[in-house]
Parts: structure tokens; sequence; C-alpha cells
């Protein structure tokens, strides 16, 4: 059997597993609108999508990824407590390497229910793993939200805590950020200059590039008051330091995190959530005791989840994706649901990487 066939059959078995434990199949549209996708994630996601344009609907993207046509789906008609599968392709654009694909078929499972997040997270996690469960892989489970709950609760000032959040997913961006705001990294020359005239905006030029002078001159009043802004203290940095470093099993993890919520209650309730996520998944019949829990992971490729996230890995194809992978959105529903929202919590497999693996054993 060819490749594409052995591809497409593994992807409808993998669905029609998840229709059996009562998932509805739905579809959504190849191109998608690109103003919620640059709304949602910025210019940046014009680097990783595919963009066109037409007279009358404007510009649009190859669909980069299910979840947000569904989550839009779901709040626009969608039923509560309600279940979703599908399959279909997503394309990616790769600049950088191109051994990985820029199209390939995703099989995924989403739960929008709020009467019990944590029992909703463990079983999108078991229905993950038990279909990729015959390979070894290894799996890395994290938690956005206890991140989120502790950039909230540092003593500064809102203007750089939404930076702080809003760069959660980039890594090096945030490291930056976070040493500029603490003092550790001086303020560029460049911007003490500037800060230093009396009226920057006193120029005489016309209007250059897409910013309006307006909002220049907002920017250079919030250059100000981070120029006045006290640092973030030495104390909060470290033990924001301490929770990145986390990676331990389970129970290990929250302990160690339980010991930093003494000195950061910020992150007590998020740490609650991961307890009782914990029983969940052990109530489920998984070993919790040796399920790996990293801190900082799903930072650099999920930036929609603002909760539990989850993926499984080949280790002996080091080179290859994620086979799997998941997590919680709750803000995306409510950034879709122009006033409503709903916890949700989803995940995706690639079946091009099952067969693969199952290929070469």
């Amino acid at each position: 059997m060819p490749q594409r066939a052995k591809i497409r059959a593994r992807a409808e078995d993998l669905r029609q597993g998840f229709e059996a434990v009562g998932a509805t199949r739905v579809e959504t549209a190849v191109l998608q609108p690109a103003e919620t996708l640059l709304d949602l994630y910025g210019e940046d996601i014009r680097g990783r999508a595919y963009v066109t344009s037409d007279a009358l609907r404007g510009e649009q993207m190859l669909r980069p990824d299910f979840t947000v046509p569904v989550v839009q789906m779901h709040m626009e008609h969608g039923a509560e407590p309600a279940r979703y599968t599908y399959s279909g392709k997503v394309f990616r654009r790769q600049e950088d390497d191109d051994s990985r694909d820029n199209e390939y078929v995703q099989v995924g499972y989403e739960v929008f229910d709020r009467e019990n997040p944590a029992a909703a997270d463990a079983e999108v996690f078991d229905l993950i793993r038990g279909a990729v469960n015959h390979l070894d892989l290894r799996c890395a489970t994290g938690d956005i939200g206890i991140l989120k709950a502790a950039v909230q609760g540092l003593e500064t000032t809102e203007r750089r805590k939404a930076a702080l959040l809003r760069h959660i997913w980039r890594p090096r961006r945030f490291r930056s950020l976070l040493d500029r705001f603490s003092g550790r990294v001086a303020v560029p020359a460049s911007r003490v200059a500037l800060l230093a005239q009396d009226d920057p905006m006193d120029h005489g030029f016309a209007d250059i590039g897409l910013r309006s002078q307006t909002e220049v001159a907002a920017r250079i009043e919030a250059l100000r008051e981070d120029a006045d802004a006290a640092p973030i203290a030495a104390g909060q940095v470290a033990l924001l330091d301490q929770l990145l470093n986390v990676r331990e099993t389970l129970p290990n993890a929250l302990e160690h995190l339980r010991d930093i919520a003494v000195d950061m209650p910020a992150i007590t309730e998020a740490v609650f959530c991961l307890e009782d996520r914990i029983r969940a998944l052990a109530a489920r019949g998984i070993d919790v005791e040796t399920l790996e829990f990293e801190a900082s992971y799903g930072r650099s490729q999920m930036e929609y989840y603002d909760g539990f996230v989850f993926g499984f890995y080949a280790g002996a194809r080091p080179d290859l994706p994620p086979v799997a992978t998941g997590g919680r959105y709750d803000a995306l529903t409510r950034v879709l649901g122009q006033g409503r929202e709903i916890p949700a919590v989803g995940g995706v497999i690639r079946p091009g990487l099952l067969v693969l693996l199952e290929g070469a054993e």
C-alpha cells in the first residue's frame, strides 16, 4: 500500500476510535481567515503559515492547525458538554529545515466541558496515550498555568507583567525582558538618549511607516513608565528561575512546587489544580509515579495553551517532531467566544509519524 494511503487509513482508524468514545466528527475549512489568526498570534504567524488572499474574502491562511476553527465552531453553536474529533491536513512553512514536512495529517480529540477540568485533562491524555502506547515513546507533561500565575504574581507594573505573559511562548525574549525588568541588563543607550529628550515628538517629520505619531507617542510614554518603575526583586526572579527549572516525576515535582508556593503564593491555586490532575490521571490507571513533569514544557510550540500540556516523542528518533501533543486552552475560548467561555482541552496525533515508526519496528 502506498505511504499516503497507509497514512489516510491510519488516520481513519484513529478518528473512528475517538468517535467510539463519544466524539462527534467535524470538518473545518482548509482556508482560514487570516485576521483571526493574526489577532491571536500576532505577525509571528506569518513566518509559519502560508498566506493568500482574494478580492472578496481578504487575506487567508492555509489551516495551520484545527484547534482555532474547532473552537470558533463550538462557540458559535456547540452544545455543552461536547466532544469532537477531526482528521485532515495542516500546513506549516519550513524555511530552516527542508527535511520537515510542510503539510501533514492531524487527527484530534477536543473536549469542551466545565464540570471537572482535571477529569477532562486526564481523559484527553489517556485517550491520546492509548492510541500511541504500543510504541516506545517518551512522554513529557507540564503546566503553563503555573508559570502564568507566577508572572501575574510578580510585584511590578501591569504593563511589565503583560509583556512577560505575551512572551511566555518565546523563551529567549521572555528571559531578555526578565533580565531588563530586574535590572540584570542595562537599558540600551539609544533608549536612554530618547527618554532624556524633553519632547521626542517635537521633530517636524511626517508619519513614516505603519505607526502613527499618536501611537509612537504612546509607546514613548510606556517606555518612560517602565524606566521609572522599580526593578523586580532579585528574590522573586530567583523563585521564578527555580520554578522554570523544575523537571522531575509528577509526585516529586508537586512537592517541589509546593515548597516554591510557600514563598510565591500566587501559584498556590495552580498547584492545587496540578494535584487534582494527578489524582484524575491515577484514577484512570496511569502510573503517575513515573510520569515526567517539566515546568518549562510547551513554551516553544504551544502558544494558545494556558494550562496542562503534554507531548509524546520517539526517543530513538530525536530528529522527529512530537508524535502527539495536547493541552488545555481555556483562554482561547474566551477570546473567540465574544463574551462566552468554557473550559477546553484537546490533543492531536500525527498518523504519518505513527506509520513511520510502526514500519521501523
